[in-house]
């Protein structure tokens, strides 16, 4: 099987499927896309099982050479994609030929984009998924990120139907993002006072932000506990470690943990964190688990009703 050459491979891109789950308690984190709806939107675009492996740039400078004819779709994040040295639009699909250059430039502000390609790359899965966990050396290309030399099998699609997202249904990436947060069952040792300062007070993202975890400076925060028995961590606990930062964990966790924790971000809202790099704000705001549970919902159903229209080709 044929697929994509990687010519040069960029700051860090990973193969990505919707993530491994049920794992966790031999270890092994969920890994899977850190902006899920604009990988969810890519595979759409080419008319994809949502889940289909892709791949997830961060940052940019990833280039790849076609030994096939297909056709990918491109979303996410602003770094700049050129096929054969020209622009490539985001959010539609795009025809690609044999010996054909697709080359990503650097992000500006939001940091991950998707690559989508007919019918995924594939990947063999390991514990259920293919998703590429570097700390854990598992899934994707050997359990690494991209590099030269790397070839990333897919299936020769010649004349797949192009689709587009309508524009007004284009996700709008903003610099400074709220983080809705389900209080968890330490909140009873944060004194009011300083559940108030972290729900009133704006904090910035520092450069040590990755797949595990954005660490996040502001004002601190207190807790009447130095720390806990080491116990399972989910997606988008709030960790208070003793300086008071805090620190939101993401896809590519560990498993366990004993920093004290506030509550849980919402996973609708860590995707536009995820998007953030060094600079970006943040604002945390409480919600109820009904509360997230229907803004779950609602999404869910705003992205099944979105419509993707016949791309027109001059």
């Amino acid at each position: 099987m044929s697929g994509l050459q990687v010519l040069q491979q960029g700051v860090l891109s990973l193969l990505q499927d919707r993530g491994r789950y049920g794992w966790q308690h031999i270890g092994l984190s969920n890994g899977g896309p850190v902006d899920g709806p604009a990988m969810q939107l890519a595979n759409r675009l080419l008319g994809n099982d949502p889940a289909a492996t892709c791949i997830e740039v961060s940052i940019g400078g990833l280039a790849l050479e076609a030994r096939l004819d297909t056709c990918i779709a491109y979303t996410g994040g602003d770094a700049p994609l050129h096929l054969n040295g020209r622009a490539v639009a985001q959010w539609r699909g795009h025809t690609l030929r044999a010996g054909d250059h697709l080359t990503f430039g650097y992000a500006r502000h939001f940091c991950r984009s998707y690559l989508a390609v007919a019918g995924g790359f594939q990947v063999e899965p390991q514990f259920g998924s293919t998703a590429t966990v570097v700390r854990e050396g598992i899934g994707g290309a050997d359990g690494k990120p991209l590099a030269r030399g790397d070839l990333l099998p897919c299936t020769a699609s010649p004349g797949h139907p192009l689709l587009q997202l309508a524009a007004g249904d284009i996700p709008q990436y903003q610099d400074t993002v709220t983080l809705r947060v389900i209080p968890g069952y330490q909140l009873r040792h944060f004194p009011r006072r300083q559940r108030r300062r972290l729900f009133a007070s704006e904090y910035t993202v520092t450069e040590r932000c990755d797949r595990m975890g954005y660490r996040l400076r502001g004002p601190a925060i207190g807790c009447d506990i130095d720390g806990i028995l080491s116990e399972g961590i989910g997606h988008g606990a709030v960790q208070i470690p003793a300086d008071g930062q805090p620190i939101v964990l993401m896809n590519d966790r560990q498993t366990i943990g004993g920093y004290p924790k506030i509550g849980s971000v919402l996973s609708l809202d860590t995707t536009r964190l995820g998007q953030l790099s060094r600079g970006g704000r943040v604002r945390f705001e409480p919600i109820s688990a009904v509360a997230a549970s229907d803004a779950l919902r609602l999404q869910y159903q705003q992205l099944k009703r979105l419509e993707m229209q016949p791309v027109r080709e001059a």
